[in-house]
């Protein structure tokens, strides 16, 4: 028997508030740590072009969703997250809102844990161990990131990126701006499938179960809208070059060249790839990108000197740091934005 939860009929305001709030912080905060590299690296072409590069991805993405998926937008991330029965109330709208204000500090905090986690605690039974799922399969993304990448720039850093920093001044070869589009291509997409439930958890869906198999769907003029608003966001933030979060990007090693950052967006868009199929749990893919930069950066300093050790360790504890204080501010706006309204501590 199937049985169905949330709705397709209507939506409240909270839910749009919510929704336009997390599109446009999401997109400034996650998007811009997948698109980094590339804006880096393709700093001397207009940007209206790299926009709609990636807004095409966006818009295969969601049409992909749509007839193959049952409109599932989110990727079945969804799935143990269903619509508040009473649905999206205020307190669901502020974590959106104080990552908007941590992303103008260039703050890279982990969204997924910021906005899904009052979704996941507050959801009764049907949510029962999701946020324990998704803390443990964000840190082993951070692992598995952090020591595949070392292993790989250990074996290609005298090599390859010694290579890219003797070469650094010479313009970029064709086929190589071929591999990097490809490249970031690839892991736009992945990025999308994995972060695209942070901003539709808002918006009313339909959750049928038959027999153990969950589906999600939306209703398709809120995939139109939602569409349309996400491709307005990303023109603003190519038109400004990422913003604060894009200096992340900029200090870490070679960053800014064009073959560099196609092994850094092939290595992770192959990991979340790897993620995404292992099961439908929502993850941080903040931890995944920092853990790959952190690999990446202490094997490519050590080897080719081109920073020192303890710079490259201090910026890396610094980023460890920050999303540290992200994931506190989620466990508190978790437990205190439904007692300030209903004066109850949620069940974690």
């Amino acid at each position: 028997m199937a049985t169905q939860r949330g709705g397709t009929v209507s939506i409240e305001l909270f839910a749009i508030v919510g929704f336009m709030l997390a599109a446009y912080s999401i997109v400034a905060n996650d998007a811009i740590q997948t698109l980094g590299t590339f804006l880096a690296s393709n700093a001397q072409r207009p940007w209206w072009v790299l926009w709609i590069f990636a807004s095409s991805i966006i818009v295969a993405i969601m049409l992909y969703a749509w007839f193959f998926l049952d409109g599932d937008i989110g990727f079945g991330r969804l799935n143990r997250i269903p619509y508040p029965e009473n649905g999206v109330q205020w307190w669901h709208a502020v974590p959106p809102l104080i990552l908007l204000f941590l992303t103008r500090y260039g703050i890279p905090v982990s969204t997924t844990f910021l906005v899904l986690t009052l979704f996941a605690i507050t959801g009764g039974a049907a949510t029962e161990g999701v946020m324990a799922s998704m803390l443990t399969k964000s840190f082993l993304g951070y692992v598995v990131a952090f020591f595949v990448a070392g292993a790989i720039y250990l074996m290609v850093s005298k090599t390859f990126e010694a290579w890219i920093i003797r070469t650094r001044s010479d313009p970029p070869k064709t086929h190589w701006v071929v591999f990097q589009w490809l490249s970031t291509g690839f892991l736009w997409s992945q990025w999308l499938m994995q972060d695209l439930a942070n901003i539709f958890v808002f918006l009313p869906r339909t959750t049928t179960e038959v027999g153990g198999q969950i589906t999600v769907t939306f209703d398709p003029t809120l995939i139109i809208f939602s569409t349309l608003l996400m491709l307005l966001l990303h023109a603003y933030i190519f038109a400004t070059r990422g913003g604060k979060i894009q200096e992340i990007v900029r200090v870490k090693i070679n960053t800014s060249d064009i073959r560099a950052a196609t092994l850094v967006d092939l290595i992770f868009g192959l990991i979340l790839l790897v993620f995404k199929q292992w099961n439908d749990i929502p993850m941080s893919t903040t931890w995944v990108f920092l853990g790959l930069l952190a690999g990446r950066e202490l094997a490519v300093a050590w080897l080719t000197g081109a920073r020192s050790n303890r710079e490259a360790a201090t910026d890396i504890a610094t980023d460890i740091g920050r999303v540290a204080f992200g994931l506190v501010i989620s466990v508190i706006l978790a437990f205190s934005m439904p007692w300030a309204a209903t004066g109850s501590l949620p069940k974690f």
